[in-house]
């Protein structure tokens, strides 16, 4: 068996390397292909890759690439972990929301607007050589905006099978889970909890929990929201939290509580992008060391935490048809009740090697569902701009966003985008 990590050369690879080691008595991959455009980057994660694999008496073959045809053909499975412009593409993101008065964070607002654009023809280019090369492989985005890119698969590439994956949702289980192991003072294993969310990637509302098929959902809800209000600057008002009886993604405070994330970024250098790149020289800087056999622990300042586990187990649940519950970025095809099917939403899927099963789900309430369906006419929108660089889908997909500009401004924000990131958007120039 094949596995192909489209963006071989990330500093995550290491972690995904040492998950497929910890795995490979119940997931034989026999070739991981670590597949980057940056062959002096791919040298030195893929380097310690191949020591990291041979520490552990060569289980499998770690085989680097720079030609994506050939990295993906025979695949079994293809993930894609990979960024448009490197780190310095993020960066232009975020100050490009911070000299308009927008917010600039990678995956929501116009900094997530603009990485969209650049990645989804990348994405689709990487569908098409999939079709042709290794027909039936499943698809695993990790990238960001992970459900606007997977939207975009589900739109223009619907004969592969793609979902997205995010490791957030997995983030929320494990807290959820130590917090009930305080409150009944037993342990559990991680998979006999289970989480119940719904909404979009980096927008989703989690509303119920269960471990060992017991519904705990009240006495964790409750503990969140005590140490809420313990809290001196908690992410979201507890007041808030309390009438939803829900608890939001951490990416919501970016919708709910804009003014003081728009008051953090007056506060840069250093963003996140430059703190990330700080990280990454460091990173990278062990990688190159032939003496370094083991993931650093400073891989956990990149952030991430739990994107390992979460596609590991993922791939293995696929592979042996264990029919386990996992949080997916998948097309819901009628799972939620009254909402349109073609939508790409982040919920719990059941998984097995022929298919992967979006479960029936109740439509969240109308205070969630009017911001949730607001952000999706903007990433449906945005989809149309990426995969055909429309430019009309994109001023549009501007101003349809509820973190967007205001209507005088869309034109000039689009041209911001389009002018910082022109390398790296040329379907939008193709035609002039």
């Amino acid at each position: 068996m094949k596995v192909t990590v489209i963006g071989g050369g990330s500093t995550y690879t290491p972690e995904i390397v040492k998950g497929f080691i910890d795995r490979v008595e119940t997931f034989p991959v026999r070739e991981l292909c670590l597949m980057d455009i940056d062959a002096k980057r791919l040298e030195v994660v893929g380097g310690f890759a191949q020591r990291l694999v041979e520490e552990y008496d060569s289980p499998f073959k770690v085989v680097l690439s720079t030609d994506q045809q050939e990295a993906v053909r025979g695949a079994s499975y293809v993930t894609t972990q990979l960024r448009v412009g490197q780190m310095e593409a993020r960066r232009a993101d975020e100050y490009l929301g911070k000299r308009h008065g927008l917010i600039g964070q990678e995956t929501t607002g116009v900094g997530g607007m603009a990485k969209a654009l650049r990645t989804i023809p990348v994405l689709l280019k990487l569908a098409d050589d999939i079709r042709r090369l290794s027909p039936g492989a499943l698809l695993v985005n990790f990238t960001n905006p992970s459900g606007l890119v997977t939207q975009a698969l589900s739109m223009y590439a619907p004969d592969v099978t793609a979902v997205g994956l995010c490791n957030a949702p997995l983030n929320a289980k494990m807290d959820f889970l130590k917090k009930y192991e305080a409150i009944s003072g037993k342990k559990f294993a991680p998979e006999q909890a289970q989480l119940n969310t719904l909404g979009l990637n980096h927008l989703t509302w989690h509303r119920g929990f269960t471990v060992d098929g017991k519904d705990v959902w009240s006495l964790v809800f409750q503990a969140a929201l005590k140490e809420l209000k313990q809290e001196e600057e908690p992410l979201f008002d507890p007041r808030l939290v309390e009438m939803l009886g829900m608890l939001p993604n951490y990416y919501l405070s970016y919708f709910y509580h804009t003014d003081h994330k728009l008051a953090g970024q007056q506060n840069w250098p250093p963003s996140r992008a430059e703190e990330v790149m700080e990280v990454e020289k460091d990173l990278l800087r062990e990688y190159a060391d032939p003496n370094v056999k083991e993931p650093p622990a400073d891989m956990m300042k990149r952030g991430g935490a739990w994107y390992s586990t979460a596609a590991t187990q993922l791939l293995n649940a696929h592979y042996n048809d264990l029919g386990e519950t996992h949080v997916l970025n998948i097309c819901h095809a009628g799972a939620v009740a009254g909402w349109p099917q073609d939508w790409v939403l982040e919920m719990p899927c059941k998984v097995n090697r022929d298919k992967i099963t979006p479960l029936p789900a109740e439509p969240l309430p109308p205070a969630c569902f009017g911001l949730m369906a607001h952000v999706k006419s903007y990433e449906l929108l945005a989809a149309r701009a990426g995969a055909a660089g429309d430019r009309q889908a994109a001023y549009l997909a501007l101003l349809a966003h509820p973190l967007g500009p205001k209507g005088d401004q869309v034109q000039a924000v689009l041209d911001d985008i389009l002018e910082t990131h022109r390398a790296h958007l040329p379907q939008f120039f193709a035609a002039a």
